[in-house]
């Protein structure tokens, strides 16, 4: 999550190799199990920006349906949650449920190969990014979720694609301005105040780093919300939520203005193309930086995060800057449909009566930490302040384009950004030609 894995597109080619024979199955009418067989797949693939595997190889084992009614694809995280409300679906049916815990990172890909075997899933949990792919390859088929007015907007928007709703949303992330709240007590209302504030507690040698910020060297995801906020956009946001992917804003006015001040903020020091996400944890939980932009993941992790460091810290939505809305990407996790299923009503059913529910979004919040997308569970843990903080910072940020061209944005993007933030070369000219190459890739 850290490092946006789930968010930046991959670009994934799967050989089926061997089929492993046998089963493991229990006994009863509802049973969630974990295996029924096995097939041995070798997957290659290329790792999104921030990865450090280019072009790995790696051996993944899909397990087979055996005799079960309906499959759930879940990782590790999600798939203990998920098995006894697949039981409690199970047993009023009279059918068999399995829950099969597959990597997250292997769930898409794989449900396009072993789908059409009939050894796939009937649902699958991932990400709204997903659609892109999975929508246009006839992978998934659209999902009524009910009433869209019961889900926070965002979340809705995520999982809509040309119009109709591919999934339900149980889960949304996004970065934040994370406050040192012995340094800086008050949140601030423009950028230009963290500006200032930054670089005066710098200059005063209160702090060693003005802004923590993942770069390493350089991450356009968690740059943005300044990209944004500058006046930049990737891809035009129509009024209906669609993407306009002919109207790339990379080289627009208001993206050549983020060009330059990104590099002002880079030559000032207020960003900092060093900083990996190790250092930006240590520099911002040790006190040594009064701000940093992260997500949930660096606040609740037990071993590393700011909790666990003993800082004090507040979530504070992203401010203005020069009076325009900073904008997050925004991430939803949900349920999704199997357009390879047979069982497509009960499938259905059991996503929108078992998984859309108050108790089943609460379950995955304490187990991921992650605001929940139906509001009336999103309020039972408003006593969270991160959970708060995050989703009030989300509030003003937009779902992570979907569409299938986005996947040529990272590469030349990050490539532009590195420019500008190591102070080589003009920096409009470094956004022009990354536009330059970004619409090469989508025509060709």
């Amino acid at each position: 999550m850290r490092l946006g894995k789930n968010l930046l597109a991959v670009s994934i080619g799967v050989t089926i190799v061997a089929a492993a024979c046998g089963s493991s199955s229990k006994s009863g009418g509802a049973t969630s199990t974990s295996a029924a067989g096995t097939t041995t797949a070798a997957v290659t693939t290329t790792a999104a920006p921030g990865t450090t595997a280019v072009g790995a190889t790696t051996t993944t084992t899909i397990p087979k349906r055996g005799d079960a009614d309906l499959v759930i694809w879940a990782d590790d995280t999600r798939a203990p949650v998920l098995k006894p409300i697949a039981d409690a679906f199970g047993a009023k049916e009279g059918i068999k449920v399995v829950v099969q815990q597959v990597a997250f990172d292997q769930i898409r890909s794989q449900l396009s190969i072993v789908g059409p075997t009939g050894e796939g899933p009937d649902v699958i949990v991932g990400a709204h990014d997903w659609l892109g792919e999975l929508v246009t390859s006839g992978a998934i088929q659209p999902v009524d979720i009910g009433n869209p007015a019961l889900y926070q907007k965002v979340a809705v928007q995520g999982f809509t694609y040309s119009g109709k709703v591919y999934g339900l949303p149980y889960a949304v992330e996004n970065i934040a301005l994370i406050r040192n709240t012995d340094l800086v007590p008050n949140a601030l209302a423009t950028w230009e105040e963290v500006e200032k504030a930054a670089l005066d507690l710098k200059a005063a040698g209160k702090v060693d780093l003005p802004i923590a910020v993942q770069q390493g060297p350089a991450d356009p995801y968690h740059n943005e919300p300044l990209f944004t906020g500058a006046g930049g956009y990737i891809f035009k946001q129509n009024a209906d939520g669609t993407y306009d992917a002919k109207d790339l804003g990379i080289d627009s006015a208001g993206g050549l203005n983020a060009a330059t001040m990104f590099a002002k903020w880079a030559k000032e020091g207020l960003i900092s193309s060093d900083v990996t996400y190790d250092i930006m944890i240590d520099k911002f939980g040790s006190g040594k930086a009064p701000f940093a932009i992260t997500g949930p993941w660096a606040t609740s992790d037990k071993t590393k995060g700011f909790k666990a460091k003993g800082i004090k810290y507040s979530v504070d939505p992203f401010p203005t800057l020069a009076g325009k809305q900073a904008q997050p990407f925004v991430g939803v996790q949900g349920f999704m449909v199997s357009n390879f299923t047979k069982k497509a009503a009960l499938a259905k059913t059991f996503v929108t009566d078992y998984l859309g529910t108050e108790a089943t979004q609460l379950a995955l919040y304490k187990v991921g930490g992650r605001p929940p997308a139906l509001l009336s569970a999103l309020a039972k843990v408003s006593d969270d302040i991160d959970v708060t903080g995050f989703g009030k910072a989300g509030a003003n940020g937009q779902p992570l384009p979907a569409i299938p061209q986005m996947s040529a944005v990272w590469d030349a993007f990050k490539n532009a950004y590195t420019l500008v933030l190591t102070g080589k070369g003009d920096p409009q000219q470094a956004f022009k030609d990354a536009a330059a190459a970004i619409r090469t890739k989508i025509a060709g």
